[in-house]
């Protein structure tokens, strides 16, 4: 993901309803990213239409990454937060971390 197109709430959840394919009924908000990030292993969801095997674990590239950190710090310590909360998620349930972040400038 470009980090350029993730400034600004709106920009923020139109980039990641596109890459993931997130269902029309998205609320656009981080409790409903975190749902759709919660089900990326589970198709039959319809959360997401990325999705992963369970046990596996997927990689979110950010490109641009200082640019996203320093120009919309809310957006980026949400994604930092929500990210560290879906894999919360999975270790309750006696899973593995389900979302790893990359960063590249």
């Amino acid at each position: 993901m470009d980090g350029t197109q993730l400034i600004g709430r709106d920009e923020f959840h139109d980039a990641f309803a596109e890459t993931f394919g997130f269902p029309g009924f998205y609320g656009r908000n981080m409790d409903a990213w975190i749902d759709c990030m919660s089900s990326l292993d589970n198709p039959d969801a319809g959360m997401s239409k990325l999705t992963i095997e369970q046990g596996k674990a997927l990689t979110i590239r950010i490109d641009n990454y200082l640019h996203f950190k320093h120009a919309s710090p809310k957006q980026w310590i949400d994604l930092m937060e929500c990210t560290a909360f879906v894999n919360w998620r999975y270790v309750e349930q006696g899973r593995g971390a389900v979302l790893a972040l990359a960063f590249y400038d």
